[in-house]
C-alpha cells in the first residue's frame, strides 16, 4: 500500500477530515498522578506528561482516538506532540522516548485499522511531532542576542529519533505541527529525509505552522508566504495551519495560504479563542459553520480541530463540509517521488 498515492486519491474525491485535541480529552478523564506515572518508577512527577500514557494508561489514549475516528476522522495523530528527547527531559523520561513513539503509533494504527476493517475504507495515521520547547532562531537571553540552547544538528537527531520510532510503530506520516520556529521546522525535515536514507524509503511529511499574532507571522518572524517559500524544496504533502486562534481570526492566512501553496492545505484552528479561564467553549456547530465557509470559498483539502476540540466538533466539521468539493492547489501535487530511492529529491 502506498499511502501517500491512497491519500492524494481520496484528498481528490472529497475533503479529508483530521482528528481534534488530545490534550482537552485527556483533562476530561480526569486522571490522576498514579495514572500518568503507573510503575515506570521515574524519578519526576509525570503529572501533565500526557505522551507517557501510551505506556501508563493505552487504553485511555485508544479511546479517544477510537472517538474521533467515530465521528468521521478520516486520518488521526499520534499523541506525541512532547515525545522527544528534549520535552521529556522535564520528566526525566528522555530514555522512554522511542518506546513511547511507538506504544503511541500502534495504538492509532490499531485503532485506524479495525475502523477500516469494518467498512473496507482506509484511516490513515499521522505521526506528530511537535516543536519542542526549544527554538534555533532566538535566543532565550535577552542579556545574550547570539546565545542558543541547542544547535541544529542536535535538534535534527531529536527529530530523527521520535521519527523514527514513529514510522516503525506503524505511522503513514509524519505531521511537523505547530511550527513556531521555521528553523525548527528545517531541522525537522533534514531529520525526515535522514531517515528516509537510512531505511530506504520515502516518508511523506505534512507540515503546519502557527502564528503567533493576528499580522500573520510566526515567532521567528516569518510571514505565511516566507514561511511555504521556506519549506517548499521538501515537497510536503499537505502543508498548512493549526492552533493560533479559531477560525475567525485564522480564515485570511488560510486563504493566502491556499493561493501559493502547490500541495495539499491542511487546517485545524483551535475551537475560538480561549475564555477568561483559559478554556475553549466554542460550539461545535459554530466551529464547523466557519470551516464549511472555508470549504465553500475552495480554500481546504484536510480540516479538523485542535486546542479544545472534540470528536463532537470533528463529526459535525465532517458534516457540514460532506458534499463540498476539495481544494485544487495551483499545481498538482507533486507524486515523482518513486520507489527507490534513486528517485527522491533529497534536497534538504
Amino acid at each position: 500500500m502506498n499511502a501517500r498515492e491512497d491519500f492524494l486519491a481520496l484528498a481528490a474525491q472529497r475533503i479529508a477530515i483530521f482528528d481534534g485535541a488530545f490534550g482537552t480529552e485527556i483533562q476530561q478523564c480526569g486522571l490522576q498522578e498514579d495514572d500518568f506515572a503507573g510503575t515506570l518508577g521515574l524519578a519526576k512527577s509525570q503529572g501533565g506528561n500526557n505522551d507517557i500514557l501510551a505506556l501508563t494508561r493505552p487504553e485511555v489514549i485508544a479511546r479517544i482516538t477510537g472517538a474521533y475516528l467515530e465521528a468521521g476522522s478520516d486520518m488521526v495523530s499520534t499523541n506525541t506532540f512532547s515525545a522527544n528527547r528534549i520535552s521529556q527531559a522535564d520528566y526525566a523520561a528522555e530514555h522512554l522516548v522511542a518506546e513511547i513513539n511507538h506504544a503511541s503509533a500502534r495504538i492509532a494504527r490499531e485503532a485506524a485499522d479495525g475502523f477500516a476493517a469494518r467498512d473496507g475504507r482506509r484511516r490513515f495515521v499521522a505521526g506528530a511531532i511537535g516543536p519542542t520547547n526549544k527554538t534555533l532562531s532566538l535566543s532565550p537571553s535577552v542579556e545574550d542576542p547570539g546565545y542558543r540552547e541547542i544547535d541544529f544538528d542536535h535538534l535534527s537527531e531529536v527529530y530523527r529519533e521520535q521519527a523514527a520510532a514513529l514510522v516503525e510503530g506503524g505511522v503513514d506520516f509524519i505531521l511537523v505541527e505547530t511550527i513556531f520556529d521555521t528553523l525548527n521546522a528545517k531541522a525537522a525535515i533534514h531529520a525526515v529525509r535522514q531517515l528516509e536514507r537510512a531505511i530506504g524509503r520515502e516518508v511523506p511529511m505534512m507540515l503546519s505552522l502557527t502564528l503567533t499574532d493576528l499580522s500573520g507571522r510566526n515567532l521567528s518572524g516569518h510571514t505565511v508566504e516566507a514561511f511555504w517559500h521556506s519549506v517548499r524544496h521538501a515537497q510536503p504533502l499537505a502543508v498548512g495551519l493549526n492552533c493560533s486562534f479559531g477560525a475567525e481570526q485564522l480564515r485570511p492566512h488560510v486563504q493566502l495560504l491556499a493561493g501559493i501553496a502547490d500541495t495539499l492545505l491542511l487546517a485545524y484552528p483551535n475551537a475560538g479563542l480561549p475564555n477568561e479561564l483559559g478554556e475553549y467553549d466554542e460550539l461545535p456547530r459554530t466551529t464547523a459553520g466557519s470551516l464549511r465557509e472555508w470549504a465553500e470559498g475552495g480554500h481546504v483539502n484536510i480540516l479538523g480541530g485542535c486546542c479544545g476540540s472534540t470528536p463532537a466538533h470533528i463529526a459535525a466539521i465532517a458534516k457540514a463540509v460532506a458534499g463540498l468539493p476539495p481544494r485544487t492547489p495551483p499545481h498538482p501535487p507533486r507524486v515523482t517521488r518513486l520507489a527507490g530511492l534513486e528517485a527522491f529529491s533529497m534536497a534538504d
